[in-house]
């Protein structure tokens, strides 16, 4: 079956099967390898993409339900060649260790802010609660969405 969506601002159509995952579309047809398999059980948030700006696990969406959606993956964050304030502050703040969890924490915390433009220590935490990581420890990863907030205040 064909879907159309809008991934990254550009109006796609992909052939995807019923019960293939919008990970295994963004990933193997639309190479968008930002988007991680970490569990593939919704548990660990390598996978988040934003979906009509909420934070989604991609690996428990079907590709089907995504037709008519607007996506946004961490390789849409970038603007004319300038990596987004959020990325710039994750590489300041040292939020990046091995790199896996961050394309999903990146999302997270975006999403949160274009909803929630000054979110407290609090909702940053919970915004990223769904996310896993072994190396930050995750003060970092707070520490960079408080850097952007402040910048932007």
């Amino acid at each position: 079956m064909k879907i159309e969506f809008v991934v990254n601002g550009i109006k796609r159509e992909v052939d995807v099967n019923p019960d293939e995952r919008l990970l295994d579309v963004l990933r193997n047809k639309l190479g968008l390898t930002s988007v991680k398999e970490g569990c593939g059980e919704g548990e660990c948030g390598a996978c988040t993409v934003i979906i009509n700006g909420l934070a989604v696990n991609s690996c428990m969406v079907l590709a089907p339900q995504a037709r008519g959606k607007e996506i946004t993956t961490v390789e849409g964050l970038e603007k004319n060649g300038e990596l987004d304030e959020l990325q710039e502050s994750f590489i300041k703040n040292g939020a990046i260790q091995c790199g896996f969890c961050t394309p999903g924490m990146l999302m997270s915390c975006k999403a949160l802010l274009m909803r929630k433009p000054n979110p407290t220590e609090e909702e940053i935490r919970r915004a990223i609660e769904g996310n896993l990581c072994r190396c930050t420890g995750y003060t970092k990863i707070v520490n960079a969405v408080k850097d952007v907030v402040s910048k932007n205040k």
